[in-house]
């Protein structure tokens, strides 16, 4: 290790800058090799290594002004011009990539001698990674339409632009509700179902119905569960495949919102996380054990649910709605009849969408401890419970209701169990 520290940092520098460019030239070598056209570019291994190291020596000879490295640039510019301008004209071929690496190659030399070293490996594992993905992201831009690139517009509007924005203070008296409060709130939301939605749309697209309940219960379990419940009534051949991805759906609701616990209330996190883990992991053993229990082979998903926009404008106002109503029936529940009523309340709310009344407890603005929001949220979720178990009856059939009661039954009463300890 002595010996180590006694090597001279342009040494390293440069043996850094030697690997990394020469990497980057094998890269686009088998790139070429792959589509047989070697002959067609400008270089490759040794060439990017030169380019490399060119950037580098020209840097470390001009550190405070980098004339040099300027001057080097325009000239190595000036022939990557010149080639690129007899590749259109032999081949037709377009293409810059291969010269944005190298200039990208040149322009090593001074960010490893200005910044740290975890800039220049991040630098050429990126370019390593979108080099080689091409095919993929092909792929991808072939299943996008006008319609995704406007729900991703709208998503990183809501996210990026309209939250920093929006003021932080409270517009009622004594309510702390405020209107960057109530979007945090919406934003939270529509990136869980917005990342539910990609996955579904673009990475499991051809899933199984166990794949769809799994993705179904980060956006809404309950949707998930009215939805699987129907298909089963069509496809009573393969009803516990349904039913299990029914209970997965439950699992990944639990997943869902311990995350948004974690966003929301740090200490309500370090006090009921373990509970919300063991019942994932209930409801995910219950729901392979139904699944593995009918020995059969999983049933690719067949139009189980449309991909529909998670972000669009009705969704949006609806939740914020909510949210607003929330607020206001619990500020005045709690203020009336304290944290009974609040008990109270948690279980009427479980008949409806939770998430905009759990959000609202915690946000911790309505002066109760945190024993009493744990004990409201498990209160609201038995009660979501018993509703999904009733729509799960109603809507699958009575070939599935021995298999859905019983394993709701062990959910609701491993729920009940955390709820007396808290």
């Amino acid at each position: 290790m002595e010996y180590l520290k006694n090597i001279p940092q342009t040494m390293i520098d440069f043996l850094i800058i030697t690997v990394f460019s020469l990497l980057i030239g094998l890269s686009q070598r088998q790139i070429h090799h792959q589509k047989n056209d070697e002959s067609h570019t400008f270089g490759t291994d040794r060439t990017f290594t030169f380019i490399g190291i060119l950037g580098y020596v020209l840097s470390l000879l001009d550190p405070a002004g980098f004339r040099l490295f300027i001057g080097g640039g325009l000239a190595l510019i000036t022939l990557l011009a010149i080639a690129y301008y007899n590749h259109i004209r032999d081949f037709k071929d377009y293409g810059i990539t291969t010269i944005l690496i190298a200039l990208i190659t040149y322009s090593l030399g001074p960010v490893i001698l200005l910044e740290p070293k975890w800039v220049v490996l991040l630098i050429v594992v990126t370019g390593l990674i979108f080099s080689e993905l091409k095919d993929l992201f092909i792929n991808i831009s072939l299943k996008f339409n006008r319609t995704e690139f406007l729900t991703l517009g709208k998503f990183l509007i809501i996210a990026g632009l309209i939250l920093p924005m929006v003021p932080d203070q409270a517009f009622i008296p004594g309510i702390s509700l405020t209107p960057y409060k109530i979007w945090l709130a919406v934003v939270v939301i529509s990136t869980i179902s917005y990342i539910s939605y990609l996955l579904k749309k673009f990475v499991f697209r051809e899933g199984s119905i166990i794949i769809s309940g799994i993705l179904g219960g980060l956006y809404s379990s309950t949707a998930t569960t009215i939805i699987l419940a129907r298909k089963s009534r069509e496809d009573p051949a393969h009803v516990k495949q349904y039913m299990a991805a029914i209970v997965f759906a439950m699992a990944m609701m639990y997943l869902r919102i311990l995350l948004i616990i974690l966003i929301f209330n740090n200490e309500l996190f370090l006090r009921v996380w373990m509970f919300f883990v063991i019942l994932a992991l209930v409801s995910a053993g219950i729901a392979l054990f139904i699944f593995f229990r009918n020995k059969a082979e999983s049933v690719v998903n067949e139009g189980l649910a449309e991909d529909k926009n998670p972000l669009e404008f009705k969704v949006a106002l609806i939740f914020t709605a909510l949210y607003i109503a929330f607020t206001f029936i619990t500020y005045a529940v709690v203020n009336r009849f304290g944290t009974t009523g609040l008990n109270v309340l948690s279980f009427i709310v479980g008949l409806t969408d939770i998430d905009p009344f759990l959000i609202n407890l915690f946000q911790g603005k309505f002066g109760v401890g945190i024993d009493a929001i744990a004990l409201a949220t498990l209160q609201a979720i038995i009660s979501n419970n018993v509703l999904k178990l009733l729509y799960g009856c109603f809507f699958a059939g009575r070939k599935a209701w021995i298999i859905l009661v019983s394993g709701f039954i062990i959910i609701i009463a491993v729920n009940i169990l955390f709820l007396l300890i808290v």
